[in-house]
């Protein structure tokens, strides 16, 4: 399995910006996926962005395309969420998650191991 642990959340002004880390423990394989899923206090969770270790493609939601950018270190096993220009309403716990297959998902119940979450808090 692919264990996945988030780092990197934080208190930010709306504007700013931050960067979520999710470093993958125990066996690795090229060609899993890793997705960020965020909750907010009394909503529903969504999909935020995704990755596939196989060729690198990503995927983000519309409300964050344009100010969240996924990056990747193969060496550390580590896939980080660059998020610029945060406003309160991207105000919630992040929870990175993986999948076994290289095919992105947007759907929670496709993957079978997540993080404890982060929190990220932006202020107006």
């Amino acid at each position: 399995q692919v264990q996945p642990v988030e780092s990197g959340g934080g208190l930010v002004q709306a504007g700013g910006s931050l960067r979520l880390s999710c470093a993958a423990s125990g066996r690795t394989f090229s060609s899993y996926t890793m997705g960020w899923f965020r909750q907010a206090p009394g909503k529903e969770g969504e999909f935020v962005a995704a990755f596939s270790w196989s060729g690198g493609s990503t995927y983000y939601a519309d409300s964050v395309k344009g100010r969240f950018a996924i990056s990747s270190d193969n060496a550390k096993n580590t896939m980080y969420l660059q998020m610029t220009n945060l406003q309160p309403e991207d105000t919630a716990v992040y929870y990175c998650a993986t999948k076994r297959n290289p095919e992105i998902s947007t759907t929670a119940s496709s993957y079978a191991f997540w993080g404890q979450g982060t929190q990220v808090t932006v202020s107006s």
